[in-house]
């Protein structure tokens, strides 16, 4: 639970580097390509960059170690770190609200903590590796196809296309067995991995466009967690303490619950007059 809230806090923080060097960046013109490459030159958006690394990393090891449940929800929290970051750092007023959203987002991770048991030793189907490829590329395909998705509700499908595609990479690690390069490049859930990470990426890029980012946030935070903790606890054995089921169910539910409240966090960097989008 350690590195699932420490991934949390990279990917949280990242968000709020990476919008402050997109700030900077954002005087000259040349469009976005230009924009990100005057990012880069900024040594907020690197640290940003490593924050993301040092999160991926985390977020593998808590993956290997707890139920997708409680990683998924964690994940999701970091929202409630770029709630608190940007206060601080680019001067965004929470409201009371927001901050009991916060507060309500530490409450849930606390009872996920406390009720979580160890990581589920099923390695599921010998087709759900390919089923979540199935579904990277089913993202992929919905990204790409964005500007041909009706207006209304484009965001929100979107959003939910990219948490799918998140929540494709948190299931992926845990079908991973084996580390040898040989194993790894027969195995289709290396593949799901990329693609899923790539696809999440596009979707929710397409969205924060086209679209409320709030919106897409909300769709992402509700499509990484419910998915993923569902495949967890029917496929892979993840599992609570003994008699503390309903703490684990009732302290998801309060977690994604106050980051939806925090959902508008997820423009933050639109907000800062960014370009950036968060790490999902």
């Amino acid at each position: 639970m350690v590195c699932a809230l420490g991934a949390a806090v990279c990917f949280g923080t990242a968000t709020v580097l990476q919008a402050m060097a997109a700030r900077a960046a954002s005087g000259g013109g040349g469009g976005e390509a230009a924009l990100l490459l005057r990012a880069l030159r900024q040594w907020r958006y690197m640290a940003g960059l490593g924050l993301d690394g040092l999160g991926f990393v985390l977020q593998v090891a808590a993956l290997r170690s707890i139920p997708i449940y409680a990683v998924a929800a964690a994940l999701a929290s970091s929202l409630a770190v770029t709630a608190v970051v940007a206060a601080r750092l680019l001067r965004v007023r929470l409201s009371r609200g927001e901050w009991g959203a916060v507060a309500v987002v530490c409450a849930g991770l606390a009872m996920l903590g406390l009720a979580s048991g160890t990581e589920g030793g099923e390695s599921g189907p010998a087709a759900l590796a390919w089923v979540m490829l199935g579904t990277a590329v089913g993202v992929l395909l919905l990204g790409v196809s964005a500007g041909r998705l009706p207006e209304r509700g484009r965001a929100l499908v979107l959003g939910v296309g990219a948490g799918f595609g998140f929540g494709v990479v948190e299931v992926s690690v845990r079908l991973i067995d084996s580390l040898s390069p040989a194993d790894l490049v027969t195995d289709p859930a290396v593949y799901a991995l990329l693609a899923g990470g790539g696809a999440a990426f596009l979707s929710l890029t397409s969205a924060l466009q086209r679209g409320s980012p709030t919106t897409a946030t909300a769709g992402m935070v509700i499509g990484e967690t419910i998915g993923p903790a569902l495949v967890g606890v029917v496929w892979l054995g993840d599992r609570t303490r003994e008699g503390l089921a309903w703490l684990a169910v009732l302290g998801f539910l309060v977690a994604v619950a106050g980051t939806l409240a925090l959902a508008r966090f997820g423009e933050a960097p639109e907000e800062a007059q960014a370009q950036e989008v968060p790490r999902w």
